[in-house]
């Protein structure tokens, strides 16, 4: 659970633990769309692949999703319910954080640690609820930089990702677990759907567009020697 990541400074973005400094983009780097807009998922999902071609323009890093949350708080359910939901409609891409077996306060730097372990450079995206203002709920925000997961109830805990994706829950700033308890079901409900009918696209066209580059180039060097022997 972070804040509204709206209200993080610039710098803040910028911080990436899963790598290198990311290079620096002119075009706007957040979009924050209402889950109740008709076409909010393919808003997310064209910025999701902006974002993903900006910071890797030569598709070589495996692409990772790391959902966090806990199914122990309505609230706070939504990184694990947009996991599992991924993962049924996207088998292929590397998905840490499921109702099965949630990324969170106990095992996220354990998880981190497990990630830049299996893959080399990895292109995160981190997906967490957030409480915020109360014109905000029901909203959408992605961006460029990590999730502060933990802030949200006073919990200090490790950065997250290249690419964040929060979706605001419920008011922020007063008894949170009491507000995480009391949150509604459907509003997760329908943020988890959403976001994940956003991933699927957009990682899917991103995944096929990896493997295309990685073809292309473990082809160069033959095309090379077939045109020296020519």
């Amino acid at each position: 659970m972070s804040t509204d990541q709206a209200a993080f400074k610039a710098d803040d973005r910028r911080h990436t633990p899963f790598g290198g400094m990311s290079p620096i983009i002119d075009e706007p780097q957040d979009l924050r769309v209402s889950v109740h807009d008709s076409d909010a998922a393919q808003q997310i999902a064209s910025f999701l692949e902006r974002l993903l071609r900006d910071l890797d323009p030569g598709r070589s890093r495996p692409l990772v999703l790391v959902a966090i949350g806990t199914d122990r708080l309505t609230g706070d359910s939504l990184g694990p319910l947009v996991g599992s939901r991924t993962r049924e409609l996207a088998p292929g891409l590397p998905i840490y954080g499921t109702l099965e077996g949630p990324v969170h306060a106990v095992n996220l730097a354990a998880t981190i640690k497990e990630i830049n372990q299996a893959y080399r450079e990895p292109l995160v995206v981190a997906v967490d609820a957030c409480l915020g203002q109360a014109r905000n709920v029901g909203t959408v925000s992605i961006g460029r930089g990590s999730l502060h997961p933990g802030t949200g109830v006073h919990k200090d805990l490790p950065p997250v990702g290249e690419v964040f994706i929060s979706g605001v829950v419920n008011v922020g700033g007063f008894l949170e677990f009491l507000v995480l308890q009391n949150t509604r079901l459907c509003l997760v409900m329908q943020l988890a759907d959403c976001i994940a009918r956003a991933l699927v696209p957009a990682c899917t066209v991103w995944l096929q567009r990896c493997a295309a580059a990685a073809a292309s180039d473990a082809c160069a060097p033959e095309q090379q020697a077939q045109a020296s022997q020519a």
